[in-house]
């Protein structure tokens, strides 16, 4: 299991990304301080670090020098609100892997984690997902059922996406809020309910199995 350590001090938001993390299968840590992120992930056992900019104590910037020399193997995703050119090229160029601004979407930050993570790993990619007779190319993102195209709106295929890529294994409707709708999801919505049954009628009223009280699985 891959540990990631998040340095970011708006609780709120470093709670959605570790709770987003752990039911992606990732184990998780939070620092709320530059000192502290900085000195576990010296000491600590991480495969990523989540780091934001704005921090107290010591501003990610400086936590990024210094990975750079002690820790250079160690990926680092900067997630900051500063939505500035300079700001980015520095952050690149001093070493961080990849950048990206807030707000954000969930789904996406877990992409380019699991990116990131393959990069050190030797492994064939992934480029379709199958069910039946639902098919799914990620490369052109083009489902097929039963050999014919079917137009899915981008909700509904990120959708349809993590279902089959957690296939056998239950996911809640907050799971599938947070990866699909992103930060700013309503947890009382029933948009995911919404959304199945869209799925339901173009790939197949059994594609996606409802687990009363807990959510949804495809078997």
């Amino acid at each position: 299991m891959n540990r990631i350590l998040v340095v970011e001090d708006e609780e709120r938001i470093s709670a959605f990304i570790a709770k987003g993390l752990k039911a992606a299968g990732f184990s998780t840590e939070i620092a709320a301080d530059g000192i502290s992120g900085r000195d576990l992930a010296l000491t600590g056992d991480f495969d990523l670090l989540v780091l934001d900019i704005g921090l107290p104590q010591l501003d990610g910037f400086s936590v990024l020098s210094q990975l750079r020399t002690q820790r250079p193997d160690l990926p680092v995703l900067v997630l900051t609100a500063r939505d500035n050119a300079d700001d980015t090229i520095f952050a690149l160029e001093s070493g961080a892997a990849d950048y990206m601004i807030k707000p954000f979407r969930f789904g996406e930050l877990l992409a380019r984690i699991r990116l990131r993570l393959k990069e050190t790993v030797v492994e064939e990619p992934k480029t379709e997902l199958v069910r039946g007779n639902v098919r799914i190319d990620l490369l052109k993102r083009q489902v097929r059922v039963a050999g014919k195209i079917v137009d899915l709106s981008a909700r509904e295929l990120s959708l349809a996406e993590i279902l089959l890529q957690n296939r056998g294994n239950v996911l809640s409707r907050e799971q599938l809020l947070s990866h699909v709708w992103g930060f700013d999801f309503d947890p009382g919505s029933n948009v995911v309910d919404v959304y199945v049954g869209y799925l339901r009628k173009k790939l197949g009223s059994d594609f996606v199995t409802t687990v009363r009280g807990f959510g949804y699985r495809v078997d």
